[in-house]
C-alpha cells in the first residue's frame, strides 16, 4: 500500500504561494500544488475562481467560528472532506437497486 503513496509525483507535494485578495487585504496563501487542484476543480463545479471560491470558505468559516487559527489547515482538510464526500457518493450511487422500468431479460441454459 505504502508503494502507491511513496511512488507519487514530487510536484504534487511541492507548495506553492498564491496571492489574493480577501476584502481589500492582499493575503499569501502556501499550499501543496494537489491542494491547489482540488481547490481549482472544486472551484469549478461551483461555477466560481479559485480565489473566489477561497474567500467564500474565509468568509463562512468566519461567520460560523469568528475565527480562524490556522486557514491554510482548513484549506487542507476541506479538500480531503470534498474528495471523501465524492467517493462516498460514488459508492452509493454503486450501491442503488435498478429502478423502476429497468427491463430484466431471463436467459435460456444452454444444454449440450
Amino acid at each position: 500500500m505504502c508503494d502507491y503513496f511513496v511512488k507519487a509525483d514530487p510536484i504534487l507535494y511541492e507548495s506553492r504561494s498564491r496571492t489574493l485578495r480577501i476584502h481589500g487585504v492582499l493575503t499569501s496563501i502556501r499550499l501543496e500544488n494537489m491542494v491547489w487542484d482540488v481547490l481549482a476543480e472544486m472551484a469549478l463545479s461551483e461555477g466560481r475562481t479559485t480565489n473566489g471560491l477561497i474567500v467564500q470558505f474565509h468568509d463562512e468559516i468566519m461567520t460560523q467560528r469568528n475565527e480562524v487559527p490556522n486557514f491554510t489547515s482548513f484549506l487542507r482538510v476541506t479538500c480531503m472532506r470534498y474528495l471523501r464526500r465524492n467517493i462516498e457518493e460514488s459508492k452509493s450511487v454503486a450501491r442503488k437497486p435498478a429502478t423502476v422500468g429497468t427491463t430484466v431479460v431471463a436467459l435460456q441454459a444452454r444444454t449440450q
